[in-house]
């Protein structure tokens, strides 16, 4: 660990402030903040000085939400641990918190012990699991208050994917009950499966076999419905609830009413609802195919309203959902029927630009940024305020952020394992500069410079964001 590094003459933005200060990290964390050019700033020494004059430093993001190495639909997401990590910090992300999955017939901690295999020793940056739960039984129940005991406080389901991951709203109330008794978070993929795959089978029976037609059967009103009944379920069992990747207008609508009724429900959107739209999943020679993803993505009426969500705290995170297919070889399988492809889309490498450029744009202002992509997701997650900020005793997870640079989003120059950008030619203002995860650089003046296994697992706590 290299000693004292001294961050200076930069505006470092939290979600709470923003200020002209001088940062000093001694072993891997923040140990002061002092005005820029005061005395007490002037007098520290360090074995390294970070000149950000005229730039952001802003807290490491925390993307809560990714799938490096998921099996689905007979492959494989095609980010391993190593090289999505890589790109995270690349784009200015310095934790992720990842899915375990428990498949059908095993414990919580198989699954779990699978994914800690794939990621211990590869990551650049520091990670942390959620469990996904695909078999609600006995003993799953009583694994969850062991893996809340030991760092693991958060449990996906899914009203989505029968015969692979679904539960039916039994499993997911008893689920529930647990959480609330263990303090673990349900986060909740939201649409009506059952339903979806009457529609399915309809439309291809049709012969509507192209990735347009994803969007069309898996409607929003399927996601507000489950939305909806996710809300009541959590009421009933008196649970806390999260609900993952919103995209569709009902669906904000259901999370506002619940919200205004002082019950602890959360939703996370995710930068592709919020920039993409039906129309990319509507081009031509099965070039929709790269954007197919669940939630789908939904006509470009409802970005207004997923952008006036993030604003009232209707909905409180953006995470990526980053679950990366390669177009060639992998997208490809479902060619004739829009049902085998893959679903899931790159971004971990994306996600903050994309929110600076909202800020460019005038949806939200620079703490919000820094709100719903470091703040909230850490707090939520329980691991603030060892991350999601820059205070004294934080970890020294810091972006040098340069918001004047001007880029063009592509596949040529992203460093995510896929051979598409969802975002290909797209120009955007503001690019990382210089990244540090725990006082180490990972990224210095845009060259890597961090390693595999320099990202540590990170226990967290239970949720920090309750009413």
């Amino acid at each position: 660990m290299s000693g004292r590094t001294v961050i200076r003459g930069g505006l470092v933005i939290t979600a709470s402030d923003e200020i002209h200060a001088d940062v000093l990290i001694e072993d891997g964390r923040v140990a002061a903040l002092a005005g820029a050019g005061t005395s007490t700033a002037d007098a520290w020494t360090a074995d390294r000085t970070l000149d950000a004059t005229g730039k952001y430093v802003i807290p490491g993001g925390v993307d809560a939400h990714t799938h490096m190495e998921l099996p689905f639909g007979g492959t494989f997401a095609s980010d391993t641990f190593e090289t999505g990590t890589r790109a995270a910090a690349w784009g200015g992300t310095t934790t992720i918190v990842d899915f375990a999955v428990q498949s059908v017939g095993h414990t919580l901690r198989e699954g779990l012990d699978a994914w800690h295999a794939k990621a211990e020793g590869n990551c650049a940056i520091d990670y942390g699991f959620h469990m996904i739960v695909s078999d609600v039984n006995q003993e799953t129940l009583k694994e969850m208050d062991l893996l809340v005991e030991e760092g693991v406080t958060s449990f996906k389901q899914f009203m989505a994917y029968p015969g692979v991951f679904y539960s039916d709203d039994g499993q997911i109330l008893r689920a529930m009950q647990r959480s609330a008794d263990n303090g673990g978070l349900i986060m909740m993929h939201a649409e009506n499966g059952i339903a979806i795959d009457v529609l399915v089978e309809q439309a291809l029976a049709r012969g509507e076999t192209d990735p347009r037609y994803h969007g069309e059967v898996r409607k929003a009103l399927l996601e507000a419905e489950a939305t909806h009944r996710a809300i009541k379920l959590a009421q009933v069992a008196g649970a806390p609830l999260y609900v993952v990747h919103v995209s569709a207008m009902e669906a904000v609508a259901e999370l506002a009413k619940a919200r205004d009724e002082g019950l602890n429900v959360f939703g996370e959107t995710c930068p592709q609802y919020l920039f993409l739209s039906t129309d990319n999943l509507a081009e031509p020679d099965f070039e929709g195919a790269k954007y197919v993803c669940s939630t789908p993505l939904r006509p470009r009426e409802h970005q207004a309203k997923l952008w006036q969500g993030l604003r009232t705290n209707d909905l409180q995170v953006v995470s990526t959902d980053h679950c990366p297919f390669c177009f060639v070889g992998q997208k490809e399988l479902g060619r004739g029927d829009f049902s085998k492809i893959p679903n899931g889309l790159p971004g971990v490498e994306n996600r903050m630009d994309l929110l600076h450029q909202a800020v460019v744009d005038g949806h939200i202002s620079r703490r919000r940024w820094i709100e719903i992509a470091c703040a909230t997701p850490a707090r939520m997650f329980g691991m603030y305020p060892k991350k999601g900020t820059i205070a004294p005793g934080a970890d020294a997870d810091i972006v040098i952020y340069d918001p004047h640079a001007e880029q063009v989003m592509s596949a040529e120059t992203h460093h995510m394992n896929v051979d598409y950008s969802a975002y290909e030619g797209k120009r955007t203002t503001g690019r990382v500069e210089t990244v540090l995860s725990r006082g180490e650089l990972v990224i210095t003046e845009r060259e890597y410079t961090g390693h595999a296994g320099h990202g540590v697992y990170t226990p967290r706590s239970t949720c920090q964001y309750l009413n």
